[in-house]
């Protein structure tokens, strides 16, 4: 007989607070500046482009690249997942116009300004191997973190999508499509599609039952616009078990 599951008013409280065993939260959100006209991208902090997950297939250092001199003495976090795909995180100091880390990624799910200084004066680049490699990240100037709608999920954790929320610029529209690849020899999988509309408001989708997102599983959330070109935003919550 398989054990009912009782959802408690007071759960996801306690999982914020780190009081369940096992579970934790996961709040990604995400930006593209301006996307093109008829043009699909993924939802991060480049536009017009696919995010570039071949980059780390195999696993690399990365390198933060600076271009504006007023970013010296900045600390950049970037977290990802290492070469087993466990959680890991580097501080990373900028001190030049490259600055080369030590820690090797297999996926880069996020990086943001962690010190107690100000904010970036300019696009930060998190680069994939040396100086020059494929951005892989990158916090806006002015942003301070990444807003990039791309996730994989840890070795031996379970992913659950609980909620979806997107946006358009008045005005603007175009289609969303929730893509999901389990593995990398397989190719992505749209496993929900919206419209984006400026005028008819956010798109708010509560998933009644949860999406079920395996280990390792990599999120790419895109847009593909029509004739009115603009900026599109995304948000997604997901609760991730210790299986």
């Amino acid at each position: 007989m398989t054990e009912a599951f009782i959802w408690d008013e007071n759960f996801n409280l306690n999982v914020a607070r780190g009081k369940v065993r096992g579970a934790s939260p996961v709040h990604k959100f995400g930006a593209v500046p301006r996307m093109s006209n008829n043009t699909t991208g993924s939802m991060w902090d480049v536009n017009d482009t696919i995010y570039p997950w071949a980059a780390l297939d195999t696993p690399a250092v990365v390198n933060v690249e600076r271009n504006d001199v007023a970013d010296n003495g900045l600390i950049v976090t970037v977290q990802g997942l290492d070469t087993n795909w466990d959680f890991v995180e580097e501080e990373i100091t900028i001190t030049a116009g490259d600055q080369l880390g030590s820690t090797l990624f297999r996926r880069v799910n996020r990086a943001f300004i962690s010190d107690t200084g100000t904010t970036n004066a300019d696009d930060i680049n998190i680069e994939a191997g040396a100086a020059g490699g494929t951005t892989v990240a990158r916090i806006t100037a002015g942003q301070g973190q990444t807003l990039m709608a791309v996730y994989t999920v840890p070795a031996g954790k379970t992913a659950y999508l609980l909620k979806l929320n997107t946006s358009a610029e008045d005005g603007k529209d175009a289609s969303g499509f929730l893509y999901v690849r389990t593995t990398d020899t397989i190719p992505f999988r749209v496993k929900h599609t919206w419209e984006f509309s400026g005028s008819a408001g956010p798109y708010d989708y509560n998933f009644t039952i949860p999406l079920v997102i395996t280990e390792k599983s990599d999120i790419d959330i895109r847009a593909t616009t029509r004739d009115k070109n603009g900026r599109y935003t995304v948000a997604f919550d997901l609760l991730l078990l210790t299986e």
